[in-house]
């Protein structure tokens, strides 16, 4: 492969991931007519396209999936061989890109980052909020947080946050005109703050609960529905219904009296987040010193 290759492979590269020009042009540090030039020869020596173009999208032909899940791994572990050699420097550096939904970046990430960031300037990190299971090895991301659960048995998982709860919560006028649910059942009479994950198959997420053995899960409904944690919470602050949501997530604001728990007897504990990387990837030190603040630590 020569050197135009090379870049031109990792302008594509570019494209398929952020599924624009716009995005992948910025990145790069180019012109979206440049960008797109580039990507016209690429196809051009190949002889196949590689990108399905329309006014509103960017998607990968086949043949640009193929490229994209072959070639793109290997740049990855090329730029991860490429930082480890930060372990030869006094001070480690790189960039680190994680993936975490909302929650876990603000509650887990954040405060384990501002513990060593200060002190390695040359360290910088990305953060992606995602709530689907990342592929990270194909989106060149680093490492994920989610819930140990939902981590691939071939993924190396670090524990960063004790077992968590789900909470069922509204706000004071919103049980000022209703009655409280006693079951889960009940909440098939209520408005409820629907999320919608990609994980899921962009299916309604349904409310999951267990009581002496017994698992129910119920699909609630409602007139509002997200795709994003932090908007539940408001929704449920602002009295539009019932949200269901990280126990830790709505503490705060039931110490407040800003909202009202229910239903906390069907809520138990679950296996908490978890970072997740390759097994096969040489870590740089960067990176390592990122797992090391994140690993939990039962008191």
């Amino acid at each position: 492969m020569n050197r135009d290759d090379a870049s031109d492979i990792l302008a594509f590269l570019a494209v398929a991931r952020e599924r624009s020009f716009t995005r992948a042009a910025a990145k790069l540090g180019m012109t979206q007519s440049a960008l797109s030039q580039i990507i016209r020869n690429l196809e051009e020596r190949l002889g196949v396209r590689l990108l399905n173009r329309t006014t509103r999208s960017v998607t990968p032909t086949q043949a640009g999936e193929r490229l994209f899940l072959s070639v793109g791994p290997k740049f990855t572990e090329m730029d991860a061989d490429l930082a480890a050699l930060s372990e030869l420097r006094e001070k480690p550096a790189g960039t680190v890109r994680l993936t975490a939904t909302e929650y876990a970046a603000a509650e887990i990430l954040l405060p384990a980052l501002g513990k060593i960031l200060p002190q390695y300037p040359d360290i910088h990190v990305e953060v992606i909020i995602d709530y689907g299971l990342t592929n990270i090895v194909a989106q060149q991301v680093d490492a994920g947080i989610r819930p140990g659960e939902l981590v691939a048995k071939d993924m190396i998982a670090v524990r960063v946050s004790p077992d968590l709860r789900m909470a069922v919560v509204g706000s004071p006028s919103y049980f000022a005109e209703r009655k409280r649910p006693k079951t889960p059942q009940d909440l098939t009479q209520h408005s409820c703050l629907n999320l919608r994950l990609p994980t899921h198959g962009g299916s309604l997420y349904a409310w999951e609960f267990e009581k002496n053995g017994r698992e129910l899960n119920v699909r609630v409904d409602g007139q509002l529905v997200f795709n994003s944690a932090g908007l539940l919470l408001k929704g449920a602050l602002k009295g539009f219904g019932l949200a269901y949501l990280t126990e830790g997530h709505v503490q705060p604001y039931i110490s407040q009296g800003r909202l009202v728990r229910v239903l906390s007897d069907w809520c138990t504990p679950f296996s908490g987040y978890h970072l997740y990387y390759p097994s096969r990837r040489q870590p740089s030190s960067a990176f390592s010193l990122i797992v090391d603040a994140l690993r939990y630590r039962s008191q």
